[in-house]
């Protein structure tokens, strides 16, 4: 997606919460960027929306620095639109 080398750097588990519900509960995916000048690491999972496959990737810049942090500025942003 941006034109450099990625390296898989670990999974991790997130629930996020709104409201006491759950608004997303999956697995995102870490890796480290080689060769992109804005962010040295990205966050990126996939999910089923009206049964098809889509993917989600945020880049580790701020206020983006955790797996929990990327789920939230990406439901924050999807809000938005």
């Amino acid at each position: 997606m941006h034109k450099c080398k990625a390296r898989h750097v670990g999974s991790k588990r997130v629930i996020e919460l709104f409201r006491g519900k759950i608004a997303w509960d999956g697995v995102v995916e870490t890796f480290d960027l080689e060769g992109y000048p804005q962010a040295k690491r990205c966050y990126a999972w996939s999910f089923r929306e009206n049964g098809e496959p889509k993917y989600t990737m945020v880049l580790e810049l701020p206020p983006v620095d955790s797996p929990q942090n990327a789920v939230k500025v990406a439901i924050a942003a999807e809000g938005r639109k």
